[in-house]
């Protein structure tokens, strides 16, 4: 038998990906039957609560809700992949860069909280590296720190540990009854109590839908999580921004894993059953900084924005110039940074989306970049069945 059947050839690596686009192709994913990583598909934890998983920041943080409605915003950090497993100097930079905007700088809002879109740690969430990974480099960045997961936060590789997966993220992010946690050792810092490792984070002026898009290369989700999704997005409120997190990109113009078709396809189904489309989506994975937009809703951009360069040492290559449009989906590369690490401070009110990305160097000198603004107004589809093929 000729060996050019074979799905394996000598040499072979995982396929590049296509020059100007933005997802991912047959081809992609890397080749399973020689890699040494476990990337199936992982059983999620139990929830420590009911369906449909809403933490209200009202509720659980009545002095942070009040300070919102004080300035009539929220301010707030998104940051990814930010573990520092292998060169923790590029987090710790990062990480300091955050704690001074604690500090309050002049004309600019006190972050209130951040919002972690996964890979807290790497390689696999285990237990023992929360210290050094999350513990020790926010040890002075005293506002809570929301998550969820990543794959390498689920991933397990060693059975013989004793750990399945997620147990780190559900250690910290989903206690029964918070305490500090010995592991924190000279950083201490009270666990959080999140209902489910997809779950909603419900605020004055946003709805936060978080997924869980589990271990497999472009994420991967059952029919529950669709069908939360989808009630999610049907019951948001329509007098606040929408908002999507999941850790795979639905777009991505890296040159190493790209944006992932099968999470295009669910949020696709989302607003195809319910005609509402999110204000914004957040993202990580990807291993640099990337602001996409996409017209999903009439007139009105989605912005989709990767912030996978937390301080994670290794970063992703973006070949594409600014500006450069997917021939497939039309989704359009707005502002890309793949040289420095960083992080991405969001301010919501009642109209008005904006931001601002801060890029941290290798030295640890930060500097604010990419500025936008969107509209925080309820985006929805008079007919969802036209909505195009994202």
């Amino acid at each position: 038998m000729s060996n050019t059947t074979s799905t394996l050839a000598r040499g072979a690596i995982r396929p590049r990906v296509r020059k100007g686009h933005a997802q991912s192709h047959p081809g992609v994913a890397p080749l399973s039957a020689v890699g040494h990583r476990n990337t199936s598909f992982a059983p999620l934890p139990r929830p420590l609560g009911d369906p449909p998983y809403h933490y209200d920041l009202a509720e659980k943080f009545p002095d942070i809700a009040k300070a919102i409605k004080t300035a009539g915003k929220m301010t707030f950090h998104v940051v990814g992949d930010s573990g520092g497993v292998q060169d923790a100097e590029f987090q710790m930079n990062v990480a300091h860069a955050m704690t001074s905007d604690l500090d309050g700088k002049k004309g600019a809002a006190k972050p209130q909280f951040c919002y972690h879109v996964g890979d807290v740690v790497y390689y696999n969430g285990q237990i023992d590296a929360y210290y050094a990974q999350f513990y020790e480099p926010y040890g002075q960045y005293d506002a809570p720190i929301f998550a969820i997961p990543g794959n390498h936060d689920g991933e397990v590789d060693d059975p013989s540990t004793g750990e399945t997966s997620l147990d780190g993220f559900v250690r910290y992010f989903m206690a029964a009854k918070p305490d500090v946690d010995p592991i924190s050792k000279d950083s201490p810092r009270v666990q959080l109590d999140l209902p489910n490792v997809y779950w909603t984070l419900v605020t004055q002026f946003a709805t936060f839908v978080g997924m869980y898009t589990n271990v497999p290369e472009h994420g991967s989700i059952d029919s529950v999580q669709q069908q939360w999704i989808t009630n999610e997005f049907k019951t948001a409120p329509t007098d606040r921004a929408l908002i999507l997190a999941l850790h795979h990109p639905i777009y991505s113009f890296d040159d190493h894993h790209s944006g992932s078709s099968r999470m295009a396809d669910v949020l696709e189904n989302a607003v195809r059953d319910t005609g509402r489309a999110p204000n914004l989506v957040l993202s990580g994975h990807v291993h640099d900084y990337q602001r996409i937009e996409q017209t999903i809703a009439k007139g009105k951009p989605t912005p989709f924005i990767v912030t996978g360069n937390g301080g994670y040492h290794n970063l992703h290559l973006v070949k594409e110039k600014n500006g450069a449009v997917d021939p497939d989906t039309g989704a359009k590369l707005i502002y890309a940074n793949c040289k420095n690490w960083g992080f991405l401070t969001l301010s919501i009110d009642g109209n008005t989306i904006s931001g601002a990305v801060t890029e941290v160097d290798r030295t640890g000198v930060a500097k604010l970049t990419d500025r936008f603004e969107y509209s925080a107004g309820p985006l929805t589809l008079s007919d969802s069945r036209s909505v195009k093929t994202l």
